[in-house]
């Protein structure tokens, strides 16, 4: 049964949307994030993703405040990522309640200290971000394309120990145009125990019941829901 994972993007403390990674093509859904979370907590979500855009933009974690909000006023099990580029930013991101921890440009600028992290708190806590352009993963807000591919790229991390990669297809993200079904089949074929959530461009109930049917362990959504394109009531019965 597919893992399912609300969003909640954050910038200026405010709960916003993003298209394509655009920081000028953002939406603003809410000003209390905190409200949102709980929200999602009522509607049976026991698991939250919150992602730092300030933190990604600025190279380092900023919106504490609104994840120790979330996480002192909710039970949900919160991943966080945004701006995770330092042993302090890692150990500030747990202290303010995190369970884990989504890092994408470390792993690909400094993986000795990426492994060092997965040493350090374990598999279980630190996720692997691998957000892809055209096939190459990209960095730092997604203002930055990398030269590593995707596959080799998850292959090394593999051998390292990973075992939860989130993957976002940046072209499809906030676009509602539905998910890159064939890139995370293709992930999943080539590593079937990989816990891999899938992001990016879902846009309804199908899109969900889909990447179910493909074996996709998990999956992120956020603008389908806030635009109302998804049926809550039928997602959390019995999928939550």
């Amino acid at each position: 049964m597919i893992e399912l994972i609300p969003a909640i993007d954050i910038i200026n403390g405010q709960c916003v949307r993003l298209t394509q990674g655009d920081y000028d093509a953002k939406t603003v859904y809410s000003s209390n994030p905190a409200e949102v979370a709980i929200s999602f907590e009522q509607k049976g979500f026991k698991r939250l993703h919150v992602v730092d855009l300030d933190g990604a933009k600025s190279h380092h974690i900023v919106n504490t405040e609104v994840l120790r909000s979330i996480t002192a006023n909710t039970s949900l099990k919160v991943d966080f990522g945004g701006g995770l580029k330092t042993d302090a930013d890692i150990e500030e991101a747990f202290a303010c309640g995190a369970s884990m921890v989504t890092v994408g440009s470390v792993a690909v600028t400094s993986p000795t200290l990426f492994a060092r992290w997965l040493r350090k708190y374990g598999t279980e806590r630190i996720i692997l971000g691998a957000d892809v352009r055209n096939g190459m993963v990209s960095i730092n807000g997604w203002k930055e394309d990398s030269s590593k591919s995707l596959l080799p790229f998850l292959r090394y991390y593999v051998e390292q120990g990973v075992s939860h990669v989130l993957c976002t297809d940046i072209s499809r993200d906030g676009m509602l145009g539905g998910p890159a079904f064939d890139l995370y089949t293709s992930v999943m074929r080539e590593y079937p125990t990989l816990h891999l959530i899938a992001s990016g461009g879902v846009s309804s109930n199908e899109d969900i019941e889909e990447l179910e049917r493909r074996g996709i362990p998990a999956v992120v959504f956020g603008k389908a829901y806030y635009e109302g394109k998804i049926d809550i009531s039928k997602l959390t019965q019995p999928w939550v």
